[in-house]
């Protein structure tokens, strides 16, 4: 991944779990990074629920050549006592973030003639899940942007994907029943949906574009 060398990454949510691993990984193949979240490279604590904060981010950042979407919040409820807060803060930073560092960095990226673009969507981005909406409705939107985004990116030397892993190894699913989900009954290993991310910004995914890949041990085939 030598062609990755000093390539900027921008990563959202990355100061833990599947975030940090993405860093880590991009760190290992020589890119610049810059971590957001709210607790290494270089932490950026914008609050991602505020497009102000998304911009001054992204002007301080300078130009970003990679872009991981991983931000995330999750709640758990019934519809009907879902607060309407948790609804609206999960719109912002799960889906509205993205489109905001998307408009942002893509200028740049189309006038360099060179950029990936990664939003991480979920399992539950292709199967619904009871008492989880917030986090369903905006997984499944992050996919419906990335395929318009990779349309508009055509023929300009960009790329846009999304990610959709299952359940992954991080200290919160620790025990988790994986009963009628990943057909193994192991968790996903950070490692491997990295090394996924880090695949399509290398010099062998120029044809990858619109791709929604799943990672889930064939969960989502079932």
């Amino acid at each position: 991944m030598s062609s990755l060398s000093g390539k900027i990454a921008l990563i959202t949510g990355s100061t833990q779990g599947l975030g940090q691993a993405i860093a880590r990984k991009f760190s290992e193949a020589g890119c610049i990074i810059i971590n957001n979240g709210i607790v290494d490279g270089r932490v950026v604590g914008a609050d991602l629920r505020k497009p102000a904060d998304i911009e001054k981010m992204i002007r301080d950042a300078g130009p970003i050549d990679i872009l991981v979407n991983n931000a995330v919040v999750r709640h758990q409820s019934p519809i009907e006592s879902f607060p309407s807060d948790k609804w609206d803060e999960a719109l912002a930073v799960n889906l509205s973030s993205a489109f905001h560092t998307i408009r942002l960095t893509l200028p740049g990226m189309k006038a360099r003639g060179w950029g990936r673009i990664i939003n991480m969507s979920s399992i539950y981005g292709q199967r619904g899940a009871a008492n989880r909406v917030g986090y369903v409705t905006t997984k499944t939107a992050l996919i419906g942007l990335t395929r318009a985004i990779a349309l508009e990116v055509v023929n300009t030397g960009v790329t846009c994907n999304a990610v959709c892993p299952g359940t992954v190894d991080v200290p919160m699913h620790q025990g988790t029943d994986l009963k009628g989900k990943q057909p193994t009954g192991r968790l996903i290993p950070l490692d491997d949906v990295s090394a996924l991310v880090l695949f399509l910004c290398g010099p062998n995914s120029n044809d990858i574009n619109g791709s929604i890949l799943p990672i889930d041990a064939a969960w989502s085939s079932g």
